[in-house]
């Protein structure tokens, strides 16, 4: 991990404040959901990147019920219908 030098101090509910210059490089803007993940002492973000609900995939994806599915999943779930 590479140290970016700055450090902020947690408030009382426990947020701290991303430096503009990192959001920024990632491309996180205000909304955005960031993902929380611990790796041994270590605690990481991520800008949250949904995917498809069963392969996982991030292209080509719709929208259906509040679930996100792939192209490639759709067609699968079709052909599956259409077997019944």
């Amino acid at each position: 991990m590479k140290s970016t030098g700055i450090v902020r101090k947690m408030d009382e509910l426990g947020r701290i404040v991303i430096p503009m210059e990192i959001r920024n490089k990632f491309g996180i803007s205000e909304k955005d959901e960031i993902e929380i993940y611990v790796d041994g002492s270590n605690i990481v973000l991520k800008k949250c990147e949904h995917g498809c609900i069963f392969c996982g995939n991030r292209k080509n994806l719709i929208e259906y019920s509040g679930k996100l599915i792939c192209n490639e999943c759709l067609k699968n779930i079709v052909q599956l219908k259409n077997k019944e």
